[in-house]
């Protein structure tokens, strides 16, 4: 099914939250107001001010993609609390329809049960009737409460959630790995998204944190920018004071095409130490030993294209010619989707990122409930398949909505163990 086919439903979902939302609102001034010019006059002011904002925060989205690399007071004032508006009322106005959902089923089954106590002309109808209306409203305040709980949610996701970082260390037994290299550690940072919510100043904090882990290598898997070109200098250098004993290497992701901002990020990146592997490989030498580190520009899958030349798809063609026999290889993919090919073509292990774990998941009450999984299985964390593994990292940056729920930022240390 196309993207857009599959996004539509989210975007009614949406609008149909906005218009009950209000509705709402101006049903609770109709119940607090009593003087009807008053009423009338509140209920306009609200829905005035309400397009007002919603058209202000459309309209200067819609303007530029120019972004900047600090926090403002419009950001935090204006942009943020709107976004956490958009995002915590659709999910909301779904809990709404599930709730609505519900209620018809109860009164299905209340006249149902209605229908029973006439026919069997029960004495104790009254008492039936006050459990019932008991019933009814303990149903309403837990319905009240779960359209409260995203709102909740994405406040917390916005104040904590999104800097609540995580270290994840991943055991990763490969055959092919050189004894010397066992005990291997690489640390994995990716989706950085530089940004107003991801601010230099953020991503440095996160920078001693991954230097402090002492990891022997540390890998960039991708997605430095977001929209703007402009704002590549700035993660770059926020970026430059990653350490580790054998280098620091990385690969570019879709946001980074989109911005067309791949050829200044991989030359900004060289001047600080970082090599961004473009359709390359590197060996990685140890003990005496060495490993095959490859790396890709972001690998179209069936469901998303960027621009400018990459790999024709997440088919990998061509990255053959990059393998080295009698040694684990390991590939640094913006996109898991690559992950089906290279486990056929024997790729030892694949490091990814590009889904952000989902951002606003709820994979802790179903592992279904993550908006990756629109794109791609492999949303987060350890996958094995024939021929290879996967670790998808979900980054440390957000788009769209400044806000993880279920899904913190994450810095990943694969430890490599000979099998």
């Amino acid at each position: 099914m196309p993207f857009v086919f599959r996004i539509f439903p989210v975007a009614l979902l949406f609008w149909a939250g906005q218009v009950y939302f209000l509705w709402r609102g101006c049903a609770l001034l109709a119940r607090w107001i009593h003087r009807q010019p008053w009423r009338l006059s509140a209920m306009a002011a609200l829905v005035g001010i309400y397009v007002g904002l919603m058209a202000l925060n459309l309209a200067s989205a819609g303007r530029s993609t120019r972004e900047g690399t600090h926090l403002t007071v419009r950001d935090a004032l204006i942009a943020a609390p709107f976004l956490w508006w958009i995002f915590s009322s659709t999910l909301a106005f779904f809990v709404v329809l599930l709730a609505g959902l519900v209620r018809l089923l109860a009164r299905v089954v209340k006249g149902a049960g209605s229908a029973v106590m006439r026919k069997t002309s029960l004495p104790d109808s009254r008492g039936f009737q006050d459990h019932a209306l008991d019933r009814r409203r303990f149903l309403e305040g837990v319905a009240t409460a779960a359209v409260a709980t995203p709102f909740v949610a994405g406040a917390y996701g916005l104040f904590w959630g999104r800097i609540n970082l995580q270290v994840t260390r991943q055991p990763i037994r490969l055959a092919n790995l050189p004894r010397g290299f066992h005990g291997f550690r690489i640390a994995q940072l990716s989706d950085i998204h530089v940004g107003p919510f991801m601010s230099e100043e953020q991503i440095r904090k996160f920078v001693e944190i991954a230097n402090g882990l002492k990891a022997d290598l540390i890998v960039l898997t991708g997605d430095f920018v977001t929209w703007d070109a402009s704002t590549a200098p700035a993660v770059v250098n926020a970026l430059s004071g990653l350490k580790a004993p054998l280098g620091v290497y990385g690969s570019l992701g879709n946001h980074d095409a989109w911005a067309a901002a791949e050829d200044e990020l991989a030359e900004l990146f060289s001047h600080t130490g970082v090599r961004i592997l473009r359709q390359e490989r590197t060996p990685i030498m140890a003990a005496g030993e060495s490993i095959n580190l490859i790396g890709v520009d972001f690998t179209n899958s069936h469901s998303m294209t960027v621009g400018g030349w990459h790999l024709s798809s997440s088919r990998l063609e061509g990255i053959e010619k990059l393998m080295m026999p009698g040694t684990a290889n390991i590939l640094l993919s913006h996109n898991p989707d690559s992950f089906d090919r290279a486990a056929e073509l024997g790729i030892d292990l694949s490091l990814a990122g590009h889904t952000h774990g989902g951002q606003l998941a709820l994979e802790f009450i179903s592992p279904e409930i993550a908006p990756s999984r629109l794109v791609t299985p492999y949303v987060a964390g350890w996958f094995e398949r024939p021929g290879g593994q996967l670790y998808v990292n979900r980054g440390i940056g957000t788009i769209a909505a400044p806000m993880r729920v279920g899904a913190p930022p994450e810095i990943t240390v694969c430890e490599l163990l000979k099998a």
